[in-house]
């Protein structure tokens, strides 16, 4: 699976994994090392993240149903809790500075399309 963000022409991740079971959405990023360039996660249903017990900084861009980037996050730290989106539908979770060095904002559409 990858994420693009369609209005930019910029791919975010192509090696995505889907949270979409409760176990899968806790157990999130938690216990991981790294998280490279290319990778992310896509929570959902997700309204908010926390980073408790994580060791690095990420970036989150919570999207409505339609893909729509409600709000973004840059560099969540460890042990951060990030706001609460009310509409949003899930949150994807990039690693630190990706969201900026694709200069995706509030209002872009992301699509988040399975790979061969």
């Amino acid at each position: 699976m990858r994420a693009v963000n369609v209005t930019r022409d910029q791919v975010l991740a192509d090696r995505m994994d889907w949270a979409g079971t409760s176990a899968t959405r806790r157990r999130g990023l938690l216990g991981r090392e790294t998280f490279e360039h290319g990778e992310g996660i896509y929570l959902a249903p997700c309204q908010w993240i926390h980073m408790f017990g994580m060791r690095f900084a990420i970036d989150v861009a919570f999207l409505d149903k339609k893909g729509r980037v409600l709000a973004v996050h840059h560099r969540l730290k460890p042990g951060r809790v990030s706001r609460l989106v009310w509409r949003a539908d899930g949150a994807l979770e990039l690693p630190a500075g990706v969201l900026a060095s694709t200069d995706t904002q509030v209002g872009d559409t992301i699509s988040l399309e399975e790979t061969a």
